[in-house]
């Protein structure tokens, strides 16, 4: 079915809940109007629909082609041409820094742009998705000569860059790089190693590709207080030659099978420092981060599509009949979705989409007033916000994103099983997300081990004066007593966790995970309630969209009732300790 962007949804959580549109308040986003975001939403839509969605199946069935000889990669049919329309239409630019020819619009908006992109090919939309993260690594850690020099093509999607981490033998633990960066007499560096796993690492959507590049320099720590970062372009910029950078050849993966992969071969490759020497992780946390929370719109993505065909297809699809009396007399049977089975499955797919949009934005508007409010304290407890729900957004909403997906699938039963309907494509493209930028482990242990500790605790104190304030503020807030026990139980977590990690790092290990969960259902909760309260308010005068209102209310009840209570099952796992997983011995595992 043509993909079909969640206008409606997406103009009630900017507009009505979350004032998104109050931006261009913001000197920084004056030109961000109601009308232009508006614009954005349409117009983005289109093009998702029109031009990117085209090019999934295809990818999917052709993937990329790898030339041994000239190590050149060929993306599949439409993909360059798809490419061509989204940076003619001036996407790539959308939230970069208007000194370089961006246009300098909230992030909040590209937000929207990524989801509507991972919908309809996620593939394709990686090729820009981390050009944006090499955007802002350079913006805030280069020289300006290297901003000179690469950021207006970066920008204009010109060119397109890489983030070159992962080596054969060390993933999460990037101390163990070997990857050398050894100094020429011209003030740039022979770099020399292996890189794997690099997403757009070759292809022939641009005549250039830019990498950046971890690699140590000669006598540097053997840690990662050791590693730099290079700027590696495919085509030296000053003089058109080719640089020895190629690529060696192609992942096979279950999805994702239009974005190309690569093994990445530095033969002496000349590169140029970012930052300071020693300090490239600072600097590639800048595009790490950035990234996570794209990837984090990955999931999202595939989940609307999952449900805008799996929704389809339940009412479509006659099957037996209703429980309560036939609702298609005049057919042989009803529809699907007449079943309480699949209403549930349809349900879930549904509110935690649009509870995980309103995490993902609220994330986003955050990220926006901490570059952009005028008042110090705004801006810094807006980016503890960030900080903190950055490895829940990315980790939350890709395990939930491929969920539904898989759940989308069930819906269609044996259909869903068949290359004959893409949801089978949808659940093997998602599960790649809750594994690269860090799996989602790591960013459990990255709330847990980091964010809780950061300024002395400053950056959970922030979120729960967010929900405790709303609380407050809001005596009368739909499902208050519910959102309120989610708050409680969060408290009783995070506390729990502030007791027992510094005596047992262990303890927090095995509570990371469920800790990351109880998280993301304790603010999503937060953000149902505010969107019901949103919509009851507008329901009695008579304002917005009836059925968008009423289903609102109707799954905001959903959400408290079938879903929030899992927080209680997720406060033993963590209150229980780690015992029950660490006490089996070796002789244990297979006796």
């Amino acid at each position: 079915m043509q993909y079909q962007a969640p206008a409606n949804d997406l103009s009630f959580l900017l507009f009505d809940v979350l004032g998104v549109d109050k931006l261009h308040e913001l000197e920084k986003y004056a030109d961000a109007t109601p009308d232009l975001i508006s614009a954005v939403i349409e117009e983005a839509g289109k093009l998702a629909s029109e031009v990117i969605q085209p090019t999934n199946q295809i990818g999917d069935r052709q993937g990329c082609q790898y030339n041994p000889e000239t190590h050149d990669v060929t993306t599949p049919d439409g993909f360059k041409e798809a490419y061509a329309k989204f940076v003619e239409g001036g996407w790539t630019a959308l939230d970069a820094p208007l000194e370089y020819g961006g246009q300098g619009l909230p992030h909040t908006l590209k937000f929207v742009v990524d989801e509507m992109m991972c919908s309809t090919n996620l593939s394709l939309g990686m090729y820009p998705g981390l050009t944006h993260g090499a955007i802002s690594a350079l913006h805030s850690h280069g020289s300006d000569e290297l901003k000179n020099t690469y950021l207006e093509k970066l920008i204009s999607g010109e060119w397109t860059g890489t983030m070159c981490l992962t080596e054969p033998q060390c993933g999460t633990d990037l101390g163990m790089i070997r990857t050398k960066a050894t100094p020429n007499d011209d003030g740039s560096y022979a770099i020399e190693g292996t890189k794997i796993w690099i997403t757009g690492g070759e292809h022939d959507l641009v005549d250039n590709i830019i990498h950046l590049v971890l690699a140590k320099l000669p006598g540097a720590p053997d840690t990662t207080k050791g590693i730099s970062l290079f700027v590696v372009p495919k085509v030296l910029p000053d003089s058109g030659e080719r640089n020895p950078a190629f690529c060696g050849g192609l992942e096979h993966k279950m999805g994702i099978k239009g974005s190309a992969t690569c093994v990445m071969n530095f033969e002496g490759a000349k590169g140029w420092l970012v930052g300071e020497p020693n300090d490239g992780m600072r600097a590639m946390f800048t595009m790490m981060n950035e990234a996570r929370l794209m990837v984090g719109m990955q999931g999202l993505g595939l989940a609307e599509m999952a449900y805008q065909e799996s929704l389809g297809f339940a009412r479509e699809r006659l099957q037996s009949r209703s429980l309560s009396g036939p609702k298609n007399p005049d057919g042989p049977a009803d529809p699907i979705i007449v079943h309480p089975d699949v209403r549930r499955m349809l349900m879930r797919q549904k509110v935690l989409n649009e509870g995980m949009r309103a995490l993902a934005l609220f994330t986003g508007q955050k990220l926006d007033l901490s570059v952009a409010h005028p008042d110090e304290a705004v801006r810094e407890s807006s980016d503890d916000l960030v900080q903190l729900l950055t490895p829940v957004v990315k980790a939350f909403l890709t395990d939930e994103g491929y969920k539904n997906a898989d759940t989308g699938l069930q819906v269609l039963g044996g259909s869903g099983f068949t290359t004959d309907w893409p949801l089978e494509q949808l659940v093997r493209d998602g599960r790649i997300a809750r594994i690269y930028e860090g799996t989602n482990g790591i960013q459990a242990m990255d709330l847990v081990g980091r964010k809780l500790s950061i300024k002395g605790g400053q950056l959970v104190r922030t979120l729960f004066g967010e929900l405790t304030g709303f609380l407050k503020d809001n005596p009368e807030a739909p499902h208050r007593e519910q959102l309120k026990g989610a708050v409680k139980a969060l408290e009783s977590a995070t506390m729990w966790i502030a007791q027992n990690a510094p005596k047992d790092p262990e303890q927090a290990g095995a509570a990371a995970t469920p800790y990351l969960r109880l998280t993301a259902l304790t603010v999503i909760a937060y953000l149902w309630s505010r969107m019901a309260g949103v919509a009851q308010a507008q329901l009695d005068t008579g304002e917005g969209n009836k059925p968008l209102l009423e289903g609102k209310l109707i799954s905001a009840r959903f959400y408290f009732e079938k879903i929030l209570p899992e927080i209680e099952q997720l406060k033993q796992d963590i209150e229980t300790g780690k015992d029950s997983m660490m006490d089996l011995d070796d002789d244990h595992w297979a006796a």
